[in-house]
């Protein structure tokens, strides 16, 4: 027979414990399984093959065997891959320092409550969302030597300018669309970090006579530096890896005689097709990681210095 629990003096009666639950230690990778496998199949693994095929001479349909470092060496004496390197080199000093402030600006101007800031908002955010081969053919038919910008210089009499055919001019209007679509991603980035400044040092500074530029200067990039830093590191690999604007502009062949090439499209150009020697291709995108890598490491690296 049953006993009833006692219930305590002047209280309710006491109930029974309650059972603990004991999770198994698998639980949480049970969770985290469907993305890492999502990044093993998709980004792990590729990377992995990539590395091994830049040891061998494989080809796109016939394997081939382990040559050691020969094409790590071949890049050495390879023309066209220091053209390139020279050229997304340029791209990440050109285009860097005006994804970096641009945007900055941008964001303080749209920023202000004022009638009909909503379309400026968007007005600079549509290159973002557009896609680059139709933003690509659109510049390609306006830099043409018969196309809007040209029949514009002819009008007033400034002649024809050889935006496509020029290699360095062609190099300049593809960092220039990089530039213009870009703006707009960044723009949205500033803002947010935007929030975040304290309007208490905007009055403050005003009360000591600071005026828009120096407040800009004094108490605006100094706050928003940590965001700076990783826009900077995000456009420098951005560029680095630069690959649409440069073939919707220059063409497969990367320009006349290939002048205006870069290390991505140059891995394009050599790992495809019937032939496309795999292993060579692999090595180029091997040398174009470690690049991207470092130019991450430089800018975090420079970001702890200024913190230290």
């Amino acid at each position: 027979m049953k006993t009833a629990t006692a219930a305590p003096p002047g209280g309710a009666p006491a109930t029974a414990p309650r059972r603990v639950r004991r999770h198994l230690p698998t639980s949480p990778w049970l969770f985290l399984a469907p993305g890492l496998l999502a990044v093993t199949a998709f980004s792990l693994a590729p990377f992995l093959l990539t590395v091994g095929n830049s040891f061998t001479d494989n080809r796109t349909l016939v394997p081939g065997g382990f040559v050691g470092l020969a094409n790590f060496r071949e890049l050495l004496h390879d023309e066209m891959f220091w053209t390139g390197l020279r050229n997304s080199a340029l791209y990440v000093l050109v285009t860097v320092p005006l994804l970096v402030l641009l945007p900055l600006l941008l964001a303080v101007l749209v920023q202000r409550h004022i009638p009909g800031i909503t379309f400026f908002r968007a007005a600079f955010y549509t290159p973002v969302v557009a896609s680059v081969v139709v933003v690509g053919l659109i510049w390609s038919w306006l830099l043409d030597d018969r196309g809007l910008v040209n029949g514009i210089l002819e009008a007033l009499g400034a002649g024809p300018v050889g935006f496509l055919s020029d290699p360095w001019l062609l190099l300049l209007s593809a960092m220039l669309l990089t530039v213009w679509k870009g703006l707009g991603y960044y723009m949205i980035v500033y803002l947010a970090a935007l929030t975040s400044v304290p309007r208490e040092l905007h009055e403050a500074a005003a009360v000591d006579g600071a005026g828009a530029v120096r407040r800009f200067v004094t108490v605006t990039v100094p706050a928003l530096r940590n965001t700076m830093v990783l826009v900077a590191a995000l456009s420098s690999v951005s560029a680095f890896k630069v690959f649409s604007e440069v073939y919707l502009l220059a063409g497969e062949n990367g320009g006349p005689a290939g002048e205006d090439i870069t290390l991505v499209q140059l891995v394009q150009q050599v790992g495809t097709g019937l032939n496309g020697r795999v292993g060579y291709a692999s090595a180029l995108s091997v040398v174009v990681f470690v690049v991207t890598l470092g130019l991450m490491l430089l800018v975090l690296r420079a970001n702890r210095k200024e913190d230290a």
